[in-house]
């Protein structure tokens, strides 16, 4: 695929993880399991062909309401991807951030985020960027909350322009959202980066994310380049 039809920024919505395990006959968390393996291999797929970001919704601020039992697995789910997978992270020059608000974790989950964190925020290539007790609607009541702040704090009105208000945005530094992928057949954003989808691409799979693989991958990229990105202007046929 030429370069110049590449995503800079790639976001995908892991879903079917529970359907997954349960079609195998296996717990809820299996499959959640299995989810947080294949991120390893859809980050380095993504670093290798180029892609500047990739934000993935590992834990939303709605997800808290499901049983106990399946929230206590996936708050230990970071230290279980980090401790086994950080070391090839790294040695791919990959660089992790996260998005949401981790204040609201165990402390040791709080601990292995922000140590992988520091640990590549040197390196070079893809920025893997884990949504995580994040939600689309809370991030933007955050950024209007901040600017508030500080228009009191000036006593003035500051200037907010689109471009403006971007700042206060949890991907303040990434690049603009070209594509999308939702995994599991659903057809629903799910809170996810509202303000960040405005032109960006659609693609929804039903391949569940634990089976979603490179071949998929490049399924979705092969169709991203296909579109006909006009950002609400005209183009010559």
């Amino acid at each position: 695929m030429e370069q110049a039809k590449m995503p800079r920024h790639l976001a995908i919505i892991m879903d079917g993880n529970g359907r997954w395990a349960k079609s195998k006959g296996l717990p809820r968390t299996a499959g959640h399991k299995q989810g947080a393996e294949n991120i390893r291999k859809i980050a380095i797929a993504c670093n290798e062909r180029g892609i500047e970001a990739l934000t993935l919704y590992a834990f939303s601020t709605e997800n808290w309401k499901r049983p106990e039992q399946e929230v206590d697995y996936l708050c230990k789910l970071p230290r279980f991807f980090f401790e086994r997978y950080l070391k090839e992270l790294i040695e791919n020059n990959i660089q992790v951030r996260y998005l949401g608000e981790v204040e609201r974790f165990p402390a040791d989950t709080q601990n292995v985020i922000l140590s992988a964190v520091e640990k590549t925020k040197h390196n070079t290539g893809l920025k893997l960027c884990l949504a995580i007790n994040y939600g689309s609607r809370r991030e933007i009541l955050l950024g209007v909350k901040q600017y508030a702040k500080e228009v009191l704090e000036a006593k003035t009105m500051l200037p907010l322009e689109e471009s403006d208000f971007a700042r206060y945005l949890m991907t303040n530094d990434l690049p603009e959202l070209d594509l999308l992928i939702r995994t599991s057949g659903e057809y629903r954003i799910s809170n996810f980066l509202l303000w960040q989808l405005a032109y960006a691409e659609l693609i929804f799979t039903p391949v569940s994310w634990p089976q979603f693989d490179e071949a998929c991958l490049d399924e979705a990229l092969a169709e991203f380049g296909k579109r006909n990105r006009r950002f609400g202007g005209l183009q010559d046929e």
